[in-house]
C-alpha cells in the first residue's frame, strides 16, 4: 500500500475518533445547557453519567493526542459500559407507574434514558471502527492528530471538563450531593 493509502486511512481514522470527541461535548453540552438555562440540577447519578461520558471522550482524546492504542478503545469501552450500568440504575428507579422521572425530557425521554442509549451508542460506534480498521486491513494504530479541528474540538472538551467540575463543587461543596438538589450548595 502507498504512502497515499496509508496517509488517507490514518486521517479516517483521527477523524472518526475526532467524531467521537465531538458527540460526547455535545452530550455534555446538552445537560450543561439544560442546568445553566433552565435550571435543572444534576442529581447523584446524573453527575456519574456526566463522569462517564468525560471518561469515554478521554479515550477518544487520548486516541487523538497519543496515537491510537487498543488501551484507549478499552477505556472508551469500560466507560460506556459503567455509564450504562449507571443510566440503568436511573431508569430503574422511574420504573413505576405515575413516576414523571427526574428532570425534564428531550424529545419524551429523560436524560438518564438518553444517557443509556448514548452508552451503548458509542459501544456500538468504537465497534464499527473496528470493523472499519479490520476491512481495511489496518490494525496497528493511527499517528497522533494535530492541527486546528484537533486542537478546537480539545479546546471544548477540555472547557467543559473544567466547567462540570466546577459547577459540581458549587452544586455539593466538600461533601455529598443532594438527592433533589434545588440550589448551589456553595452559592446560598
Amino acid at each position: 500500500m502507498g504512502t497515499t493509502g496509508m496517509s488517507e486511512q490514518r486521517s479516517i481514522g483521527a477523524i472518526l475518533n475526532l467524531l467521537g470527541l465531538l458527540g460526547i461535548s455535545l452530550v455534555l453540552t446538552v445537560a450543561f445547557f439544560y442546568q445553566l438555562a433552565l435550571g435543572e440540577l444534576p442529581c447523584p447519578l446524573c453527575l456519574l453519567q456526566r463522569a462517564g461520558f468525560i471518561a469515554i471522550g478521554m479515550g477518544f482524546l487520548f486516541n487523538l493526542r497519543l496515537g491510537e492504542r487498543p488501551s484507549h478503545y478499552a477505556m472508551i469501552l469500560m466507560a460506556s459500559l459503567v455509564t450504562g450500568f449507571i443510566s440503568m440504575r436511573q431508569v430503574s428507579l422511574h420504573l413505576a407507574p405515575g413516576d414523571p422521572g427526574y428532570g425534564s425530557a428531550l424529545w419524551g425521554l429523560h436524560f438518564y434514558t438518553w444517557a443509556l442509549i448514548a452508552a451503548v451508542g458509542v459501544v456500538c460506534y468504537v465497534a464499527l471502527i473496528f470493523v472499519w480498521k479490520d476491512a481495511t486491513g489496518k490494525r496497528e494504530g493511527d499517528a497522533p492528530m494535530t492541527g486546528f479541528a484537533s486542537n478546537s474540538v480539545f479546546a471544548i472538551f477540555a472547557l467543559l471538563v473544567a466547567a462540570n467540575l466546577l459547577s459540581t463543587v458549587l452544586e455539593c461543596g466538600a461533601g455529598q450531593c443532594d438527592d433533589n438538589p434545588v440550589r448551589y450548595l456553595l452559592l446560598r
